[in-house]
């Protein structure tokens, strides 16, 4: 295989959890492809913090639910690196009708948070999949979310949609074995903007009160987050078709 260095594709790899997964892989060897949707400037500031960690830096704009933006970026990424051994599935958009806000969600916005959330991965993963079958040890890791795994206040389709990853990452997994192993990541709630966005004026207040409820008594951070990002690619050889959660023992004490 061409390339003597790893390779990584983060999506939406620009912000938050997705920077955070670029960034820690950088550190263990991988060259990275950061790519966004719109802002490239925050993508810019991730590809400076992948070289700082000694690693190239492939940044790489595409909205993933465009079947030939994303063909276009796995040329971009092949031509690059040459190689492709790990594939984050972050990019992720959502909408801000609370849960029992039916008659707030727009079809055209149902439809929109599938087709990135639910369609993206699928096009992604099946767009580099001949790179990661020339891995020796190939890894997926898609992100899914404790709102995909059971009621909470995120909104409808985001929430159907996190459960829909849930699902094709288990059904992935069974059908790209034994050559490609494909987890998901279920985060509780995060620092950062993302949240922010969901809990608007009451996000000081909710984020403490969800602190003191969890058992680490915190909640996550987007390096928590990317801690098992990369433990489910590099350190675990016999792990495939997991969704692990990660919110301080959140959902399994309440």
């Amino acid at each position: 295989m061409s390339g003597t260095r790893k390779a990584a594709l983060v999506t939406g790899g620009s912000r938050g959890m997705g920077r955070a997964s670029a960034v820690a892989l950088a550190r263990l060897g991988y060259d990275v492809a950061i790519n966004y949707s719109r802002a490239e400037g925050p993508a810019q500031e991730a590809a400076e913090l992948v070289r700082e960690q000694g690693a190239r830096a492939l940044v790489v704009r595409a909205d993933v639910s465009q079947e030939l933006e994303v063909r276009a970026m796995s040329g971009a990424v092949e031509r690059e690196f040459g190689r492709l051994d790990a594939l984050v599935n972050n990019a992720g958009v959502t909408i801000e009708a609370p849960p029992e806000d039916l008659d707030g969600v727009a079809l055209e916005e149902w439809d929109r948070v599938f087709a990135v959330n639910v369609r993206g991965l699928f096009q992604v993963t099946r767009a580099v999949l001949p790179m990661l079958r020339l891995s020796e040890r190939a890894a997926v890791v898609n992100m899914s979310s404790i709102a995909g795994l059971r009621p909470s206040a995120q909104p409808l389709p985001y929430a159907a949609s996190k459960a829909a990853v849930a699902n094709l990452t288990r059904t992935l997994a069974r059908a790209l074995a034994p050559a490609i192993r494909v987890n998901a990541v279920a985060p509780g709630w995060v620092l950062g903007e993302w949240m922010e966005q969901t809990l608007g004026q009451d996000y000081d207040r909710l984020m403490q009160r969800r602190a003191a409820h969890t058992p680490m008594r915190r909640v996550a951070t987007a390096d928590d987050v990317a801690e098992v990002v990369v433990a489910l690619i590099e350190g675990t050889r016999f792990v495939t078709g997991e969704v692990v959660v990660v919110d301080g023992g959140y959902s399994a004490s309440t």
